[in-house]
């Protein structure tokens, strides 16, 4: 039995759509992490490489062979995230931010701060706000085990809320393929704090899209008490709000058939059409309040029991402000400019200032009008934003990755996809 998405007129002129199981996709990946195998300096990261090459190794094979690709992707997904992972949690061994948030959960329940007050090298800064803390919670009141491991909270997280953005009757095959790529497959396995920022930023805008203005505010709210790279997605969510109201209320529902909040009573309509203040302004105020109360309860606290000590973590330190050189030094634009060019630093964060600004008025000028267009756009914003960061890495694409990913496996048929994630095939 197989599951399809509708033609439309377009489609039906076409050849069938790529594969992305295919067997020269898990090829590639096997290649990817044997790569890293052969050629990282951390430890957890060769653990990974060679475990997920043979399980890619094995999917690969079995596409080739003619087996289905959910059976291909099942064991390409059980060499990429289970294996390596039960491997590091048996040996204790884990990437540093890991050890960063257990270490952060500790100081915060002993001292009401996850931050160190006098770092000094680059080991002792916790870039991550004070949200963050909550995955090191388990560790930190019952000890260090196989099951307290921030790591697997972090993916927990990731996970469920991804599966709560994805259309209830089509999750699990873009969530197995999300999980299997390696640039999700490496953090779910070594530990990833991006992952759960990721899929929060998913859940917001997908009750943005359904018009849950309060509920888009708490999943935003919480993602952006995680990172700093949350926050860009308040403001996509506002516009999307906004837009889809206006949508509703002239009578189109908005994203998916839904009026806001799921139905379209007449009350509304009305109000929206001839009363003093729109739903879409309720709505995009209501969101946004959520979401800086939320984001407001879980940094304050710590952020004022010690300021100087969270502007070095988590301003100073990410922006390359510090004595103290930050390990996010993958060799993009903005570390480039910073590193190799006089006054580079000022350079890429003027690139990063403009990279914002355009953000911001290609959302007022043309607001997104799905939860799929806002997620490819700030998947668009986040990206420009890696590549001038100063201190930045390439671990960082996992945001636009799984927002992209995200969006396509919910467009809908009148906005052709980019990628096909959606067909899943069953015998």
């Amino acid at each position: 039995m197989a599951t399809t998405t509708p033609l439309t007129p377009p489609d039906q002129h076409r050849g069938p759509p790529p594969r992305l199981g295919g067997a020269l996709w898990w090829a590639l990946c096997a290649t990817a992490a044997l790569g890293l195998a052969v050629f990282s300096a951390l430890g957890p990261h060769r653990v990974w490489g060679a475990a997920a090459a043979l399980g890619y190794l094995a999917a690969a094979l079995l596409t080739a062979r003619g087996r289905s690709p959910r059976i291909a992707g099942a064991v390409a997904l059980a060499g990429a995230v289970p294996l390596p992972l039960l491997w590091l949690l048996a040996v204790d061994l884990a990437q540093l931010e890991v050890r960063v948030v257990a270490r952060s959960a500790g100081l915060l329940l002993a001292e009401g701060t996850p931050y160190l007050q006098h770092p000094v090298v680059p080991e002792d800064f916790n870039p991550y706000l004070p949200g963050m803390a909550v995955f090191g919670l388990p560790e930190a009141l019952a000890g260090p085990g196989p099951f307290t491991d921030p790591r697997l909270w972090m993916g927990a997280a990731f996970l469920g809320a991804l599966a709560f953005a994805l259309p209830a009757g089509d999750r699990s095959a873009p969530l197995r393929w999300i999980a299997a790529c390696p640039l999700v497959a490496l953090p779910l396995a070594v530990g990833g704090v991006d992952l759960p920022v990721a899929g929060l930023m998913c859940l917001g805008l997908a009750l943005a899209g359904r018009g849950r203005a309060g509920a888009a505010g708490l999943a935003l709210g919480a993602a952006a008490a995680l990172k700093w790279t949350a926050w860009p997605a308040i403001p996509v969510a506002l516009a999307l709000l906004a837009a889809a109201s206006r949508s509703t209320s002239a009578g189109r529902p908005a994203d998916g058939g839904e009026g806001l909040g799921g139905s379209r009573r007449p009350a509304d309509r009305r109000e929206g059409l001839g009363g003093s203040r729109r739903p879409a302004d309720r709505a995009a105020a209501r969101c946004g309040l959520v979401a800086l109360l939320t984001a407001a309860a879980l940094v304050l606290p710590a952020a004022l029991r010690d300021p100087g000590a969270f502007r070095a973590h988590v301003v100073d330190f990410p922006l390359g402000l510090t004595d103290a050189v930050s390990s996010a030094a993958s060799p993009l634009p903005g570390h480039l400019l910073a590193t190799h060019v006089p006054g580079g630093r000022t350079l890429a964060l003027l690139l990063l200032g403009v990279s914002a600004l355009l953000l911001a008025l290609s959302l007022l000028l043309r607001p997104p009008a799905t939860a799929s267009d806002a997620a490819a756009r700030l998947a668009l914003g986040l990206l420009l934003a890696i590549a001038f960061m100063p201190a930045s890495r390439f671990g960082y694409l996992v945001h636009p990755l799984v927002l992209a990913v995200w969006a396509a496996a919910r467009q809908t048929p009148g906005h052709p996809l980019l990628v096909r994630v959606g067909k899943q095939v069953s015998r």
